[in-house]
């Protein structure tokens, strides 16, 4: 990959996971995920968006296809908490050390509890952020799950 690594990617480096990188070039306007899997041609239901949420008033992640929404009464349940809400951007990025559209769920200066969507559990490969906008990493949702901690729930709408 040419320019400068990412926590993620160094993560995913150090961990010697089997990974593969997919750069496009974002568009100003565009909502990252479905621009991604448009720009990258890929099924929408295998790239996976990373939302910072609070539940209960302590942040957490929730993995979802950029095809879907976010559920966030499942999720909190998910997590053993009551309710959530979409985290202050502000907030999400201090905790992650990522910008927003390019917050990826391996390599948070924090680690955060993470739930991911049930569906990525059947897919041979699921696309997520690479921790900077334009840069997709491509793994099995089982290392995904491995290097984040997360469990895996329907969370997705």
């Amino acid at each position: 990959m040419a320019g400068k690594g990412t926590p993620a990617t160094a993560l995913l480096t150090k961990q010697g996971v089997a990974h593969t990188l997919h750069s496009y070039t974002h568009g100003s306007g565009a909502a990252y995920g479905p621009e991604a899997a448009e720009l990258l041609g890929l099924d929408p239901a295998r790239v996976f968006k990373t939302l910072v949420v609070e539940v209960d008033g302590s942040l957490a992640v929730g993995v979802v296809p950029v095809s879907t929404s976010l559920d966030l009464k499942a999720l909190a349940a998910a997590l053993g908490g009551r309710k959530a809400r979409m985290a202050e951007v502000d907030a999400a990025q201090r905790a992650t050390g990522y910008v927003a559209g390019g917050i990826s769920p391996l390599g948070q200066k924090k680690r955060l509890p993470t739930v991911l969507d049930a569906t990525a559990r059947d897919l041979p490969t699921v696309f997520c952020s690479a921790g900077r906008r334009g840069l997709e990493v491509e793994l099995a949702p089982a290392d995904l799950v491995r290097l984040t901690g997360a469990r895996y729930a329907p969370i997705a709408v």
